[in-house]
């Protein structure tokens, strides 16, 4: 006898956790995938962050060489503003749009442009009005189930 009440227990633990969990997802789908997004957003902006303190250093750098050195403005403006440099002894090389496209996907963060997804499969799926809802009532079907099979039994007295 002791040994079936351990097993309704089992039982009842298990359909109703299962239960209380399929209908707390389907309740709370919407915030989950809130914290997803928001989660996501959080990452870019501290990758957004690290990108600027690497810029800042850069220009930190620049701008102590600026002061350092004053012949240094000399050389690198015109690769920086685009005019032709003076210089005759000066090399200036062309550099076409298709160098400039390839130059600038290499230096952009690879990160950002491969990105995983915002929400898992999982939620996504569950998070669609028809699944939603039959979670919803799957969940309250497996807590009514735990109560009336595995429920304390009165009879026993």
């Amino acid at each position: 006898m002791q040994r079936i009440v351990y097993i309704r227990t089992i039982f009842f633990i298990l359909f109703f956790s299962i239960g209380t969990v399929s209908l707390g997802v389907s309740v709370l789908c919407e915030d989950l995938i809130q914290y997803y997004r928001n989660r996501q957003l959080a990452r870019q902006a501290e990758q957004s962050l690290e990108k600027l303190k690497s810029l800042n250093t850069d220009y930190d750098v620049l701008l102590s060489t600026l002061a350092e050195d004053p012949n240094y403005i000399k050389r690198i403006a015109p690769a920086a503003i685009g005019f032709k440099n003076q210089d005759v002894n000066a090399i200036n090389p062309r550099v076409e749009a298709e160098q400039l496209a390839a130059a600038r996907i290499a230096l952009t963060d690879p990160q950002l442009a491969t990105a995983e997804p915002v929400i898992p499969r999982w939620l996504s799926r569950c998070s669609e009005p028809a699944r939603r809802m039959a979670i919803f009532f799957s969940g309250i079907a497996l807590i009514l189930i735990s109560f009336v099979c595995f429920g304390s039994n009165k009879k026993n007295n």
